[in-house]
């Protein structure tokens, strides 16, 4: 019978050093194989050479290494570089490597398709298969570190879960791919260089606070306004903007953290002086900083780009009431790779 194989990369390393002690080994063979898994970045057990070939085989007869495979990557005029991953069951997410002057990001997925329904997202249209495992989101940022290497001649420095899905929905693996990513044993990069954005989960956003993460927070705000904003994102019917304002102010009273809000203008939906009006009395309650982000087009065309006059009204008025304001120009259009794009085109 064919007995299905696990995921070692699903066992903690405590995990691993039991397995090789009830096999009749050394405990710190666990540890030489949690080194390869995790900060070498092994694909296979062959790759794993300080390990006799008799483990090696052994390791092969009870366990897989699910690792994800690079199907696709597109390059921009830019310099922006989208990957297709190709996930161990056949399903696609994709991942994004964004390099400015100073810095390369990382935009990673979380979910395969998403589970919330903002209307002018491509990604809301895919149906929702499944969560990411954690090894599967710490894969993606391994591919991007090797690109930024290979074509920017640098690390990457910074990672935004603002790819494919809603990271609270995904809380838990989320939490354990950043535990990966910032541990010594893993990319030991800084968690002050992560940024998890949410479109607003009040319960997820708290438990977060609770949880004392050292990651920063961003929200997909796009309006202050109930009506408008369940127009174009339905779940905050569900969410409303009262009880996202009350886990926000839970989450600045505990963390002491600037809120990020992502915020897009669309031209006769919310560039108005009452929706700025509505955004600074929203955000007025701890430090915060809104980045307004180009709208990049689904194809349908009922979304678009505000005129620059209201940019620069929200500009202005952001600014006069001591609110940090960025205005964010797309990067990737040209490969489907922008904000809101992301949809498996490929």
């Amino acid at each position: 019978m064919d007995i299905k194989k696990k995921d070692i990369r699903a066992l903690t390393k405590v995990q691993l050093r039991d397995f090789f002690v009830e096999e009749g080994d050394k405990a710190f063979r666990g540890n030489q194989v949690y080194e390869w898994l995790w900060s070498k970045g092994a694909h296979t057990f062959e790759d794993m050479t300080n390990l006799s070939i008799a483990t090696r085989d052994m390791l092969e007869s009870n366990f897989v290494i699910n690792h994800i495979k690079v199907d696709q990557m597109q390059k921009s005029s830019d310099g922006t570089i989208k990957n297709a991953v190709r996930l161990h069951d056949g399903l696609i997410v994709e991942s994004v490597l964004i390099p400015v002057k100073n810095r390369t990001t990382a935009c990673v997925s979380s979910q395969v398709g998403c589970s919330l329904d903002c209307r002018f997202c491509a990604t809301s249209r895919l149906k929702r298969m499944r969560n990411l495992n954690p090894d599967e989101i710490y894969d993606q940022v391994v591919a991007i570190d090797k690109e930024s290497r290979l074509y920017h001649n640098r690390p990457l420095s910074n990672i935004v879960f603002m790819g494919m899905g809603e990271p609270l929905m995904n809380y838990n693996n989320v939490l354990k791919a950043i535990d990966k990513i910032t541990s010594p044993e893993g990319l030991a990069m800084s968690p002050k260089r992560i940024v998890v954005s949410t479109s607003g989960v009040p319960k997820m956003i708290k438990k977060m606070a609770d949880d004392e993460v050292k990651f920063k927070l961003a929200v997909s705000l796009h309006s202050a306004i109930d009506e408008i904003r369940t127009s174009i994102m339905p779940f905050n019917a569900t969410f409303p903007l009262a009880d996202l304002r009350e886990a926000l102010v839970y989450w600045y009273e505990k963390t002491k953290n600037r809120i990020t809000y992502e915020y897009v203008v669309w031209d006769g939906i919310n560039d108005t002086k009452n929706d700025v009006e509505a955004l600074i009395k929203f955000c007025q309650f701890a430090p915060s900083k809104v980045n307004l982000i180009e709208y990049n087009p689904i194809d349908d065309g009922e979304f678009q780009q505000a005129k620059s006059k209201a940019i620069d009204m929200y500009v202005s008025m952001l600014e006069a009431n001591n609110i940090t304001v960025t205005v964010r120009r797309s990067r990737g259009k040209d490969i489907d790779a922008a904000c809101g794009q992301l949809a498996n085109k490929a």
